[in-house]
């Protein structure tokens, strides 16, 4: 009797845990897809996959990084199924006024396109740390490197980002 307690006790804890990551987990996979639906899917599948697994979770300090991979991963699999093409209806309705759409559209592919022409080795701790809020000690964590290589590689990602998105960078060894 006291282990049914304590285990619907514990898989009450990791329902919540993961409802309070769930916002990160959807940003991050929208971050990977560039579609919101796919995202959608990418977290709902990622969830059951966690929820089937949870006995794996030893740590829940863990759990954002592991919820992470698990998310990574099955977006990866996406690409080994048949996949429709889907519509999103909220898109087509802001195309149809294409002065009011173009600019934010056209603002966000640059930016996308910029981030994407990064190397990796900047590019993925740039991404957890303004998409997902990591701080500098979890993404060293999560990338297996020191602070002050994360912080190195941040510096050097945000200066090339600008760089690629034409802004004129001359001027800052002057300050």
């Amino acid at each position: 009797m006291n282990d049914a307690v304590g285990g619907n006790q514990r898989r009450a804890r990791f329902q919540a845990l993961c409802q309070s990551l769930r916002p990160d987990l959807l940003r991050f996979a929208f971050w990977l897809s560039r579609d919101h639906a796919l995202a959608e899917d990418v977290v709902q599948e990622s969830m059951l996959r966690a929820w089937k697994a949870q006995d794996s979770l030893l740590d829940e300090a863990a759990a954002k990084p592991w919820l992470l991979t698990i998310i990574r991963r099955e977006y990866a699999r996406t690409f080994e199924r048949k996949r429709f093409v889907t519509v999103d209806v909220e898109e087509l309705i802001a195309k149809e006024e294409p002065m009011l759409a173009a600019a934010e559209e056209q603002d966000l592919s640059e930016m996308r396109a910029a981030l994407f022409r990064l190397p990796l080795e900047y590019r993925e701790p740039l991404v957890l740390q303004v998409l997902m809020g990591y701080t500098t000690a979890e993404i060293a964590r999560e990338l297996d490197l020191s602070n002050a290589a994360v912080l190195t590689r941040l510096f050097r990602a945000r200066n090339q980002l600008r760089v690629l998105c034409g802004e004129d960078t001359s001027s800052d060894g002057e300050e």
